[in-house]
């Protein structure tokens, strides 16, 4: 029959981080937190935007944000931002959230080990702004709603007081619908773009398309399919 035996913890036990020790981690956590953002292809500005958000909280909270818990943001977002505008209180929840799921992946051990404290974001179900869910969801179109409207649309010529603006537009309009073009894109078309000859429907030459990663404006071939033929004769 085997002996009982101490189990005995094998983590590293370590005296409490002093206060500069945490100033600056904490300030490196930030700078990692920025790094990472970055290294994921957020814009600069948006990166700004959040740690603007971050040091907001961070001024009114006076410790380190993962001291948090959910009744610090029950009073922060319930009674100090309770009269901002809804887009300043989704955007800062946002953020916060997002720096606790940052801290909890590549933190939270640490954190434990120098304070003691187990990192959980202090946004959940019960005090999340409401709109978190709502701005994400866009429902496009059905087809029979994009028909009734470029029917009505295309009659509008026969009746309006300048036909060269409106018809433009519905033209522009409809052939984005149908072949994917952007607004800067279809804005940048010329008659010269129309490459008649290209393909089964033809094509159009884009050369003022969206570039990827700061790369610039990038020029592409789309074939005009879905009717966009029909629409540009």
């Amino acid at each position: 029959m085997a002996a009982l035996a101490v189990v005995r913890d094998l983590r590293e036990h370590r005296a409490p981080a002093s206060a500069e020790e945490l100033e600056r981690f904490e300030t490196d956590v930030l700078s990692g937190f920025v790094l990472a953002r970055a290294w994921a292809g957020l814009a600069d500005g948006t990166i700004r935007g959040d740690v603007g958000h971050l040091d907001q909280i961070r001024s009114w909270f006076g410790r380190p944000l993962w001291d948090m818990e959910p009744a610090d943001a029950d009073v922060y977002f319930g009674k100090v931002l309770r009269h901002s505008p809804s887009g300043t209180r989704l955007g800062r929840s946002q953020a916060l959230s997002t720096y606790f799921m940052f801290l909890e992946l590549r933190h939270k051990v640490e954190i434990h080990r120098m304070t003691g404290r187990v990192v959980e974001c202090p946004i959940d179900e019960m005090n999340r702004p409401r709109g978190a869910k709502d701005t994400q969801l866009r429902i496009p179109p059905s087809e029979p709603e994009i028909g009734t409207l470029f029917t009505g649309w295309g009659g509008e010529p026969a009746t309006c007081r300048k036909f060269a603006p409106t018809a433009r537009n519905c033209t522009a309009s409809k052939l984005m619908s149908q072949v994917g073009l952007r607004v800067s894109e279809a804005c940048g078309l010329d008659l010269d773009h129309i490459k008649w000859d290209l393909g089964r429907f033809g094509k159009l030459h884009v050369r003022h398309g969206k570039g990827a990663r700061g790369s610039g404006p990038r020029e592409r071939m789309v074939p005009l399919i879905n009717g966009a033929d029909r629409t540009l004769r």
